[in-house]
């Protein structure tokens, strides 16, 4: 099923309920703006494109479950600012940045350690640049079936990571690269459905 076949131009409905926010919102603000239908479409559209095994989902759980224990022995300051970076909406952004550049069949479940490693390393990057944008906020690569609305597509881009400091990301850059050398030892030993229920 091809991109274009499943285009479609925003409802009536879509459009009012969007309309209104963008007249009152400042373009600083736009990254606020909660897209769950659009979020909730793409990964419907996923479903159909990749594999039938697909892990995409399980590698975003395994990288929830590694964040929380990264960080257990850390200062609550250091701890604060982890959990801030490494957010589930972030951490969501870059599973969807990294599944845009495909090739979709590459997440078959029998890649799963080769797909984590590929999720972490695309946070490291990340981190590194100190930048990641949203996935919809002037993000004109955002397939054209979502029907996202123009004037958010137009939007400048916004940088997810703006604001942190670059000592601190290094920081969180470090810890991540160290919690993952040491986890996935554990998960190639063990079932990777074993080691997420016992965490």
């Amino acid at each position: 099923q091809s991109v274009a076949s499943t285009q479609s131009t925003p409802s009536t409905q879509d459009r009012a309920d969007t309309q209104p926010i963008l007249r009152t919102l400042q373009p600083e603000a736009f990254w606020c703006i909660y897209l769950s239908k659009h979020e909730q479409k793409f990964l419907n559209w996923l479903k159909v494109q990749t594999p039938a095994t697909s892990c995409h989902l399980k590698c975003l759980q395994i990288l929830k479950a590694l964040r929380d224990l990264g960080c257990k022995d850390c200062s609550r300051e250091f701890s604060d600012q982890w959990n801030t970076i490494l957010s589930s909406y972030n951490m969501k952004t870059a599973l969807f940045h990294l599944l845009l550049k495909g090739p979709l069949e590459a997440w078959d479940e029998k890649f799963l350690m080769e797909r984590l490693e590929d999720l972490v390393t695309f946070w490291r990057e990340r981190l590194q640049k100190q930048e990641l944008m949203h996935f919809f906020l002037g993000n004109k690569n955002v397939p054209d079936f979502l029907t996202v609305p123009r004037k958010i597509k137009e939007a400048a881009p916004v940088n997810l990571l703006a604001g942190f400091d670059a000592v601190v990301l290094d920081m969180v850059s470090f810890q991540l690269l160290n919690t993952w050398d040491s986890a996935h030892v554990i998960m190639k030993l063990n079932p990777h459905k074993h080691w997420l229920r016992k965490h």
